[in-house]
């Protein structure tokens, strides 16, 4: 504490000198030169080289520096750039940032951040440290957070923010711009303002632009926008991204069951909501359980928690085609060549589907291919397979016979065998991420690890019967 009020100390007493700092080139001003300013004691000229930084910038040094630094550096800020810059952080260093902090310092961050970025900080946080903060902080800054928290996860209650301009039918053009100048600075963006009637009810828009190209006495039922698109609390982030890649808007209101306004969802949103969600899908097909945390900062029992479900899964289901190849031992040690194609095989019908696979999960998450879609998209697929089989086959033909020396009826059978599994590969990777989207299932989660599989057991059947027929055994 007394190294605390010894900041203060310094940075009032040289608070005239601010003015009489020439303004430098900061353009490769970084963590060294920072540190060599605090271990002066520069903070006055430290907090005048910050304030010209980018909150990003910042926020991305404070990763490179000691907790005792970071502290010094957010008591020196002003308190509304301490909150843009504490937003930009990761939420591990947020969590050690704001423990480390006095309360009044921790509560002057949280009060000035957006209400969403501050939700989501709480919901990081143990609940003895959230309950001191909440304690702490203002009583609107408690209520806005409260409001949030009620809404279900990744929904789109849970991610908007309460911070926007409303204005009321009557209003004229004059008196809205001076209602921007009074809550605008605290609003997440001024470039759309929302019209409520007296029940709060959404029943127009219209944009900054609209207000300073109209006549100050113009009133704002007159020029606003009517037709307004708006999207419900309790709708999927999932569908919220999708209706601002339709409409294109950079901010959205959100309104509850009776119309009532009750926050909007700015594109800084999208943006996280279309990350964690691919990242949510890669991890699904790469038959790994999904995580929130970034990979350095899990733990090595964090990996193998999320890894070992489907680990054990496939190994379990890979078992029926070990069963497989002994069903068939005594035709194989008659004809032993084909045991060197078996890997070949499988590996191609693997790969076919899993094209197949990755290429539906796209479109479906895209929304461009639907259950109705069914037969279009296998009928494509089939023919593709049967372009990609062939190709494939008479490819491998010649190799059989140029290089590994086979019989033509060894090389038959391994060619017909390729082409078959192609063509099952690629029905079965388009086709069951379809079925799992119309039974509610994530279609991720048919990707190809479990299509493999899947595919490796169809592809060793169609081998062994192939040859039952062609080689007699």
């Amino acid at each position: 504490m007394a190294e605390n009020r010894e900041v203060d100390k310094k940075i009032q007493t040289n608070a005239e000198t601010i003015n009489k700092v020439p303004y430098d080139d900061y353009s490769d001003f970084g963590v060294e030169e920072i540190r060599e300013l605090l271990g002066k004691g520069q903070y006055t000229r430290l907090r005048q080289v910050i304030q010209e930084l980018n909150d990003a910038d910042i926020a991305d040094y404070m990763e490179d520096m000691e907790e005792e630094e970071v502290v010094k550096i957010f008591r020196i800020l002003p308190k509304d750039m301490a909150a843009d810059v504490f937003s930009y952080m990761e939420i591990d260093s947020q969590q050690s940032v704001i423990t480390s902090l006095s309360d009044k310092d921790a509560a002057r961050i949280i009060d000035n951040m957006m209400s969403d970025d501050a939700k989501e900080l709480m919901e990081e946080m143990p609940a003895n440290v959230v309950k001191r903060l909440i304690a702490n902080t203002s009583a609107d800054t408690r209520k806005a957070i409260n409001h949030l928290m009620r809404y279900p996860e990744d929904s789109a209650g849970s991610i908007m923010t309460v911070e926007y301009v409303d204005l009321k039918e009557h209003y004229t053009v004059e008196q809205a711009i001076e209602r921007i100048r009074k809550v605008g600075v605290d609003s997440e963006t001024i470039n759309i303002c929302y019209v409520l009637d007296s029940k709060r009810t959404l029943v127009g828009t219209v944009a900054l632009r609209y207000l300073l190209l109209s006549h100050p006495h113009a009133v704002i039922g007159d020029i606003m926008h009517r037709n307004v698109i708006s999207i419900h609390t309790l709708m999927d982030q999932e569908e919220v991204a999708r209706q601002f890649k339709k409409y294109e808007f950079t901010a959205m209101p959100v309104v509850d069951n009776e119309d009532r306004l009750v926050g909007i969802i700015t594109m800084d949103d999208v943006v996280d909501i279309l990350e964690e969600e691919t990242t949510e899908d890669i991890e699904k097909m790469a038959a790994v359980m999904p995580s929130d945390k970034p990979y350095l900062k899990m733990t090595v029992f964090d990996a193998f928690k999320k890894r070992i479900p489907w680990l054990l899964l496939l190994m379990i289901s890979a078992t029926f085609t070990g069963k497989i190849i002994t069903s068939f031992e005594s035709e194989l040690s008659r004809y032993v060549v084909l045991t060197a194609f078996i890997p070949m095989l499988m590996d191609t019908g693997g790969n076919a589907g899993g094209q197949a696979s990755a290429i539906i999960i796209r479109g479906i998450s895209l929304e461009e291919i639907e259950f109705g879609d069914w037969f279009r998209v296998v009928w494509k697929e089939i023919r593709t397979a049967v372009l990609c089989g062939l190709t494939l086959a008479l490819c491998n033909f010649g190799r059989l016979m140029l290089f590994d020396k086979v019989s033509v009826q060894v090389a038959f059978v391994v060619c017909i065998t390729l082409l078959t599994a192609v063509i099952v590969a690629k029905i079965v990777g388009s086709t069951l991420p379809i079925l799992a989207k119309k039974i509610g299932l994530d279609p991720a989660v048919m990707a190809s690890p479990f299509i493999t599989t899947i595919v490796d057991a169809i592809s060793l059947l169609i081998y062994f019967k192939v040859a039952e027929v062609v080689l007699g055994i």
